[in-house]
């Protein structure tokens, strides 16, 4: 991916007010998908609050991220809002917002604001959030079922009491409450674990912005430069290249610090010798990416990282010939663990016949996590892993993780050469018609392609 940055300095376009993208079609073509699935279920309403802003500290928030499951289904990026979607009367999908406030705007950012919501959302109708309760037991009224985020906050289960306690001191008047409530998460989870054109299209863009981060990083890694100048690399460089930010906290670690598997510190001077992992990923429209890679300060490995490197190298190579159409979503992790106990078994880090370590779970001193997980909105993102207990099928559409690792920590049965060295290998993974796709593999992955890059090839 280049970037060009201009020679004179101009206005910057704005980005349309309330959302990532002015184009409100992919998320009413949703909209229309899940109101069908309602259908097909007897029919209903479903609710669906984004989040709330979070005091950080006295007067300041925390950067406000909403909720994925409201913005995949209207695009909204706005704190403080409800989604109303039914099937059985007009206005069919209708948002409470927030009223534009010229003073408040001042301070905080633009709203879109009641007036412009319905036509730039391609919703049928927009109320104040102030009208949210004394309107929405009406909207609900004849809804024979009802979908919600159910036990989640207290807030909102307090509000759904509320409506539903309204809807029953009505039934004289002839009104039915709703006979079930069921779970909005569950339901929308269903659409989400396979993603459309728009969607892949972003987890793309997030992709390629990703890997052109990690590589700058690595070009600019040396001996002595610390885990937090690495960390302020990657974070300029995506949004530089147009992402929101990260994904999740960057993994900057060097050293025996890469053995901790959620490192986050990010502070340490890295010393000559050591290797360095960083798994990080950013946001673009909302869809995350999520690499890692490990590479050697100094731009060579040494023999033992090397022996490590290789044998997680084959793991994953291993895993994404096992993601494919039709496979069991385990079938990559069962592929990745073998070829490292085997690995483990040839440096006699682990000894025993493969099938038995792997049945005692003996690798689990070296490699504690799955292969993988779903990748969208959310880093780690929704959808089952498995059904009635047995895993899930990958179908085309699908995107998953494909990360294995070794991470060997001192002790008097590893030889010492090995001690402190953690290796991760991650990439993003399209489920194709025939096979998968790596989203991210822009960032080198073999050693000899990793030394010629940090040597500036």
């Amino acid at each position: 991916m280049t970037h060009t940055l201009s020679a004179t300095p101009t206005q910057p376009p704005q980005p349309p007010v309330g959302r990532l993208d002015p184009d409100p079609t992919p998320f009413a073509n949703r909209r229309a998908l899940i109101l069908a699935a309602m259908e097909a279920a007897g029919g209903g309403a479903l609710l669906l609050p984004t989040a709330r802003e979070q005091r950080r500290n006295r007067d300041t928030h925390y950067p406000f991220r909403f909720d994925s499951d409201f913005y995949y289904l209207t695009g909204f990026t706005e704190p403080d809002a409800w989604l109303l979607l039914r099937t059985f009367a007009e206005p069919r999908a209708v948002l409470f917002c927030r009223d534009r406030n010229p003073e408040q705007e001042k301070w905080d950012g633009f709203r879109l604001g009641v007036e412009r919501a319905a036509a730039a959302l391609a919703l049928d109708d927009a109320f104040s959030l102030d009208e949210l309760d004394t309107k929405m037991p009406d909207f609900l009224a004849s809804a024979a079922n009802v979908w919600a985020p159910i036990l989640e906050h207290e807030a909102v289960d307090a509000r759904l009491r509320q409506w539903k306690s309204a809807l029953e001191r009505k039934t004289r008047q002839g009104i039915n409450p709703p006979q079930a409530w069921y779970d909005a998460r569950a339901l929308i989870a269903r659409f989400r674990q396979i993603k459309d054109r728009y969607e892949i299209a972003c987890l793309e863009t997030s992709a390629a912005i990703a890997a052109s981060a990690h590589r700058a990083v690595m070009q600019v890694t040396r001996p002595g430069i610390t885990e937090a100048a690495l960390e302020g690399k990657l974070l300029a460089t995506f949004r530089e290249l147009g992402a929101e930010g990260p994904a999740y906290p960057p993994i900057v670690a060097s050293g025996a610090n890469a053995c901790i598997l959620h490192y986050v510190e990010n502070r340490a001077t890295i010393p000559d010798g050591a290797l360095v992992l960083i798994d990080a990923g950013c946001e673009y429209r909302g869809y995350a990416s999520d690499i890692t890679r490990t590479f050697p300060a100094n731009g060579r490995f040494s023999g033992a990282q090397r022996a490590l490197y290789e044998i997680v190298l084959a793991a994953q190579n291993a895993a994404i010939a096992a993601t494919r159409p039709g496979a069991p979503f385990a079938a990559a992790h069962d592929a990745a663990t073998r070829v490292l106990v085997e690995g483990l078994v040839d440096l006699g880090l682990l000894s025993g016949e493969v099938d038995t370590l792997i049945a005692e779970k003996r690798h689990l001193r070296f490699y504690p996590h799955r292969t993988g997980h779903w990748l969208g909105l959310d880093v780690h993102d929704v959808g089952p892993y498995q059904i009635d207990g047995q895993s899930i099928t990958l179908q085309p559409g699908m995107v998953t993780t494909i990360e294995p690792g070794l991470y060997i920590d001192p002790a008097e049965d590893i030889p010492r050469d090995f001690w402190g060295i953690g290796i991760r290998i991650e990439d993003d993974a399209l489920v194709t018609e025939t096979g998968c796709t790596l989203l991210t593999r822009d960032v080198p992955v073999a050693i000899d392609e990793i030394e010629a890059l940090m040597r500036g090839g």
